[in-house]
Parts: structure tokens; sequence; C-alpha cells
């Protein structure tokens, strides 16, 4: 019985016969990933050899990649990138967003080159100001207060130039220190335990009828000296049982500063990196 035949087509350049249909294959068009591989490549004057030593692949892998037969693992991509000079976004022949203007910024940029270059420096200046404004607004609230030099119970001289010995200390916005006015450094242990010698305390200044009710704490003049005590009844009293009440006639005059709001936590003062940013939008600075 004589062998049966089968047709075969001529081989064509492809050599890839489509076995359902007998006929030649059609050539699949490359993937784009494929497509510029081999563009950035060739433009960078790179050989597959080259670029598969930079990525640490052999060449057989770059040329199956180039000719359809693989493609990159996803995590060789930023390698491939770096390596042919290029981005992620060249690579896939996408548009960069970050690269976009919006027309605004088109006409801005348009302008800007007309600028001389000294015109160009006062622009950048300006820019740069404005960055600086819009950090410091992200900045915690802060509040600035008088801080005095002289201690609770230590001598502050004549009274009447009590408001001209403090230096501005910057602390952050809080229901307290909102509150408060200046601040002071208590001296001794007359107040212990509530108040410890070196707490700094928080001071609201009473400047018209003094409405400290009996029994709150405040910050008085006795003399020439300054402290914080317990208002009573015409008298000064400490909270630690080892003094003795300062009797207002004992006195020779009783001045009140304000009243105690509480101890300031060292947390509460601005670091210095603030500070510079409340400064940068308060330039001429506030009252005290």
């Amino acid at each position: 019985m004589p062998r049966r035949s089968i047709e075969r087509p001529a081989r064509t350049s492809g050599g890839l016969i489509d076995m359902k249909t007998g006929k030649p294959a059609e050539k699949q068009p490359l993937p784009a990933l494929c497509e510029r591989i081999r563009f950035f490549r060739e433009r960078a004057g790179m050989e597959q050899k080259a670029l598969a030593k930079r990525i640490g692949v052999t060449s057989n892998a770059v040329s199956n990649w180039e000719n359809g037969r693989g493609r990159p693992d996803v995590n060789l991509l930023p390698d491939i990138s770096a390596a042919l000079g290029i981005t992620l976004y060249d690579l896939y022949d996408i548009g960069d967003p970050s690269a976009r203007c919006t027309p605004g910024e088109e006409q801005f940029l348009s302008r800007y080159r007309q600028l001389s270059a000294g015109h160009r420096m006062a622009v950048d200046r300006i820019v740069d100001t404005l960055l600086q404004v819009q950090d410091a607004e992200s900045c915690p609230p802060i509040r600035k207060l008088t801080r005095y030099q002289k201690s609770l119970a230590a001598g502050v001289g004549d009274p009447t130039e009590f408001d001209g010995e403090g230096e501005p200390i910057y602390l952050y916005s809080s229901r307290e220190v909102d509150r408060a006015d200046c601040v002071f450094t208590v001296n001794g242990d007359s107040m212990e335990p509530k108040f410890r010698d070196g707490d700094m305390v928080l001071v609201s200044r009473i400047p018209d009828a003094p409405d400290l009710q009996r029994g709150e704490i405040g910050a008085f003049i006795v003399g020439n000296e300054t402290y914080i005590k317990v208002y009573g009844k015409n008298a000064l009293e400490s909270l630690n049982p080892d003094y003795r009440p300062m009797r207002f006639h004992d006195a020779e005059t009783v001045y009140l500063i304000g009243r105690v709001g509480g101890i300031l936590d060292p947390s509460q003062v601005a670091s210095p990196e603030d500070v510079e940013k409340y400064r940068l939008l308060h330039p001429d600075g506030e009252p005290f």
C-alpha cells in the first residue's frame, strides 16, 4: 500500500508553519517593551553583552528580550533604565506625569525665560521665600511670652522697672500657655510639694483690679522681692508648713504681678527650628 504523504508548503523566511492551517505562521509584532530596549540600547551605542553585564544577566537573555522570546523580570526594569540612561516612563513610552505643566505653568515658564539673568535671580529668591513661608505655616502654633530673669523669691529692685527686665520665650500653644503672659522661675522650697525649686511657672498678668481670689496662687512683689504664694486673708501663705504666712501689715508694700496658671513643661518650649519659622511669619515680632 503506497505511503500517504502530507503536502507541506514551502518554508518562508520565518520558517514556522501553523499546524492548524498548514500555512506559514504570521510574524507576530514585538512587544513594545522589547522594541524599546533594543532602540535605547542601539541609541546608546551599546552591545547586548555590555547591557547584560551592567544588569547582571546573560547576553542571551537580552537577545531573547529584543526578539520577543521573553520579557525581563519586573525587578530588572529599574536597572535596565539606569543602564540605558532613561526613565521607566521612557522605557514604557508613556508621559511622565510630574513633567506635565498646566497652561498657567507653561505661561509662567514662557515669561520667566524672557527675563534677564538678574531678574530670574530675583524671581528665584521670591520663590525660595514663599516656599519657606509655606513650610513655616505648617509649624505648630507658637505663643511668644516674656520670661523674667529674676526668680520668684529673688530680689527685683525697683518694682516700677519690673516690666523692662524680661526676654522673649517661645512656647507651643496650649490652653494654659494661651492664658499666660509671662514665665517665672521658682526659687526655693516654700511652695513644695506643688512647686519645686527651678520650676518654670506660667503667670497671667493682672494689670487692673486685683481679681485674684483667696486660695488662688499668685506671683507677688513684697518690698523688694518677688514671691509665688497663696493669696490668703491679709497674708501670703506658703504650701510648705515650715514657712510662716507673710502678713500684709508687716510688709512695706505688696504688689500683685499675676495669677499662677501652672508649671511649664520643658516640652512646651518651641524648638529652635520652629522658632525660626515663627520669626519668618512674624518679622516684626509681637508685643509681650
